[in-house]
């Protein structure tokens, strides 16, 4: 509601009481005319005054200073900027906004908060125990000094996977941090992706024999697909994610690879026969050393990051990617890639001789 509004109303009550008492004690017309004449006019003027100068003028600060604050602004910018003629409904959505978005941004601290922490966690936890057993094993070759040759070279060479388990963690730690800051640019070229997926099935062959799982290429067209995309990237989005599915898939099962084609893009799902996700799990499975079972995971190996890392590669692309699940069944990861253009070829004008 407008100041003036809001003053006229209270002069109009006033000036009706007034003149009620006035017809009471005289009635006579001219004497109430005169009255709520008088009465509504120097209440709006006094009203006017009195609220313009000690409640709206205050009212106008707060809400220069908090939309202003809202954008950013210095405080004389606020000081001396245009107001709108109802600051004090302007007021109200104000804060209601600003309410609505400090509340969001303290849901998000504190989301951050917990991912910090638990990242914190997993991070100590998956550097200490590599370190623990090669400090370990270097304890025990000091202390048996080489007497039992057989014996240290074991030492030495469960001590050497326990370096090369480190060094993979912190090449995926230092890509992640790349990938994120965008010190890893995506080089796109266009390529079938037909023809990449095959060659990581044939790559991942001694994988796959080693987990006892068969890799299929379920190919629906006859025609290789073209993509623009970074190719080293996508060839290390497929190889994780296909190692993912031998590792989690069941002895004697299979991994299929499909492609489907949607218009201008082409989806690319990797799916397993394994024991499956829970499905309060699916929403953490792209973060950083999350793990549905940390006791199989450990015996597994790997650094947890793999999906974090396919994740990025894919968003870094600016497409998405999915997962869906069922305990007992299997899972299916999917990503998107944009098809490349074809070039059309000039048509043919033939030339008429005269």
């Amino acid at each position: 509601m407008k100041l003036r509004v809001l003053v006229f109303i209270n002069a109009l009550a006033v000036a009706i009481t007034i003149s009620a008492v006035n017809w009471y004690f005289q009635h006579k017309l001219y004497d109430l005319a005169i009255t709520f004449i008088a009465t509504i006019i120097s209440s709006f003027l006094v009203f006017y005054y009195l609220i313009e100068k000690y409640v709206y003028s205050k009212i106008k600060l707060i809400y220069k200073l908090i939309h202003n604050l809202k954008l950013g602004r210095d405080l004389r910018d606020a000081l001396g900027e245009h107001m709108s003629s109802d600051p004090i409904n302007d007021v109200e959505q104000e804060v209601q906004e600003w309410a609505r978005e400090k509340k969001n941004e303290i849901d998000n601290l504190r989301t951050q908060e917990r991912f910090r922490r638990d990242f914190l966690s997993n991070i100590s936890h998956e550097f200490k125990t590599p370190l623990f057993a090669i400090q370990g094993y270097i304890e025990a070759l000091q202390d048996d000094d080489f007497d039992d040759r057989d014996l240290a070279r074991q030492f030495l060479n469960k001590a050497s996977k326990n370096v090369d388990r480190l060094s993979y963690l912190i090449q995926d730690l230092d890509e992640i941090s790349k990938l994120e800051s965008g010190e890893l640019p995506i080089n796109y070229t266009k390529f079938k992706i037909n023809d990449l997926i095959k060659e990581v099935i044939e790559a991942s062959e001694l994988k796959a024999r080693q987990h006892k799982v068969k890799a299929i290429f379920k190919q629906k067209y006859d025609e290789g697909i073209q993509v623009n995309a970074d190719r080293q990237k996508i060839t290390q989005v497929l190889v994780n994610l296909i190692d993912n599915s031998f590792k989690y898939g069941k002895e004697g099962g299979n991994t299929w690879i499909t492609l489907f084609d949607l218009h201008d893009q082409v989806l690319i799902e990797v799916t397993d026969d394994g024991v499956g996700i829970e499905e309060k799990f699916l929403p953490r499975l792209f973060e950083r050393f999350f793990r549905t079972d940390t006791s199989r995971s450990r015996q597994i190996g790997g650094s947890g990051l793999g999906l974090a890392i396919v994740k990025h590669i894919v968003e870094a692309h600016q497409q998405t990617i999915n997962v869906r699940s069922t305990e007992g069944v299997g899972s299916t990861f999917g990503f998107t890639l944009q098809k490349a253009k074809q070039n059309l070829p000039f048509p043919v004008i033939p030339i008429l001789k005269s």
